[in-house]
């Protein structure tokens, strides 16, 4: 039996109401209007529901949307700058390496790119970033965040759900479960364009937390996604359903019949078929880009083809935001090999780091640097939090066995850098440090599960309290580990 942290009432449960009114549309449809009212719900129906629940503490941050750049972006090239590494370019490390390695590794190797400091903040930022100085002083850079597997899959596993090995919720549906969503007619979780690799649902999904809460994809990656409404939704609004409408609703008048009110995997299959039926109306309005402007579409990179496809799920996670998605991902995914880069993974540079890095750069620079600038014009940034990062950095010494016009770096989890904008963070600052070489974290060191008690104390919630009763045991994002980063508070 599973338990929530939150607290049982006497209300009737949905099934009890379900047994006493006509199932069907109009059954559904009354569903929905209840689910708006401010009345109570017993515990299994909180659980299995997406209606807004109170935070522990008062929140910085009403939603959340993630910038994840897989494979592995390199922190000395890109926000992390180490002078050092100029200094000893092509001399062996004069430290001690760990022992856990992924491949092969060289001599020290200074970064291709200089850097310069941006924004009244002077924050380091290399040329890599065109477009992104101009919102440097809403960035809170964090360069301490260590602690995670050396292989990909396990550190993609563990960025998102805390855990490299067993499959756990994921920090998305954490927080739906925790808050739920503002918007009833849209999942609280959305994530675009997410990948299929390296743990692929499991990044996403609700594990032993009720299906109501995983992430709903939307989306290929790797592919353009000018019709990203029809990828996804457009199914649901021309009738993709109505083939499945009838055996639907004959399982949910089955389900009306039961009795038990604690069977939780039936109550969550019967919200997730209401709230499938009520996107078919408000996904399509939330997904048609055409309602914006073509000042919007330029901020954003769209009007440019290198840049349309990231530009348009960014513009994608602003409209789904405002419409009360709590948890918005966008993914910077798949492969390079368009541009003559033999790898799987975008930001994987093993080799050829200074042309995939370039690429890259180019694609995401504009659209995230315009979503954050629109987040602030249409006052959003103060409550909405920005992630940016990857599942590693990468190391400062060279891919060793590499000739010199393809040079790469290998994985990194010692010190690598990942920033927050928005959302209850300081602006323009600098959490924590790397040595001058950017190998080991000597400076507020965060663990995952650090930033994750952050992530969730930044929208209100103490890591130690939400909890979820599973096998006998209560669960966390942060296990039995994870503190606060107050320094990065605004």
């Amino acid at each position: 039996m599973a338990h929530s942290h939150f607290p049982t009432t006497s209300e009737i449960s949905r099934r009890q109401l379900l047994d006493r009114i006509a199932i069907g549309f109009g059954g559904l449809a009354a569903n929905s209007m209840l689910a708006t009212e401010p009345r109570a719900a017993n515990s299994l129906e909180q659980q299995n529901s997406l209606i807004v629940r109170q935070s522990h503490f008062p929140m910085r941050a009403k939603r959340v949307i993630f910038l994840f750049m897989q494979g592995g972006p390199s922190h000395v090239d890109t926000f992390d700058e180490k002078p050092a590494l100029s200094r000893y370019d092509g001399k062996p490390p004069p430290f001690k390496r760990t022992r856990v390695q992924f491949g092969d590794r060289g001599d020290l190797m200074a970064s291709p790119w200089k850097f310069r400091r941006v924004g009244e903040s002077g924050l380091p930022m290399s040329e890599l970033f065109q477009h992104l100085p101009a919102v440097a002083d809403d960035l809170c850079m964090l360069h301490s965040v260590c602690e995670t597997n050396v292989a990909h899959g396990g550190a993609t596993m563990k960025l998102h759900t805390g855990d490299e090995v067993f499959v756990r919720p994921s920090m998305g549906s954490w927080i739906s479960y925790g808050l739920g969503t503002e918007n009833q007619n849209l999942p609280s979780y959305i994530n675009i364009c997410p990948s299929s690799i390296h743990g692929g649902v499991n990044n996403w999904g609700a594990a032993f937390l009720p299906s109501i809460h995983q992430g709903v994809p939307l989306g290929t990656p790797g592919y353009p996604n000018a019709n990203a409404s029809e990828a996804r939704f457009k199914y649901l609004s021309t009738g993709g359903l109505r083939k499945q409408e009838q055996l639907r609703l004959q399982l949910l008048n089955e389900l009306g019949r039961q009795r038990s009110t604690q069977d939780a995997q039936l109550e969550a299959r019967l919200q997730s078929f209401e709230l499938a039926f009520r996107m078919q109306m408000a996904a399509p309005e939330a997904l048609e880009l055409s309602q914006e402007t073509a000042a919007t579409e330029r901020l954003y990179g769209m009007d440019e083809a290198n840049t349309a496809n990231f530009g348009r799920q960014c513009l994608l996670a602003r409209r789904l935001v405002e419409r009360g998605v709590r948890f918005v991902q966008v993914n910077h995914a798949g492969t390079l090999k368009s541009e003559g880069i033999p790898t799987n993974e975008q930001w994987d540079q093993h080799a050829y780091l200074k042309k995939g890095h370039e690429v890259n750069a180019a694609q995401i620079d504009k659209p995230m640097t315009g979503l954050i600038q629109d987040l602030k014009a249409r006052g959003l940034l103060e409550d909405t939090l920005v992630l940016w990062g990857g599942e590693f950095g990468r190391t400062p010494t060279v891919q060793a066995g590499n000739s010199m016009d393809i040079v790469g770096r290998d994985h990194h989890t010692d010190g690598f850098t990942m920033w927050m904008a928005g959302g209850g963070v300081r602006g323009g600052f600098r959490y924590g440090a790397t040595d001058e070489f950017g190998y080991y974290t000597i400076e507020d060191r965060m663990t995952l599960h650090d930033l994750h008690a952050t992530l969730l104390h930044l929208v209100g919630l103490d890591h130690t309290r939400l909890t979820y009763q599973y096998a006998g045991r209560d669960f966390r994002l942060t296990d039995v580990y994870g503190k606060v980063a107050q320094g990065i508070l605004a």
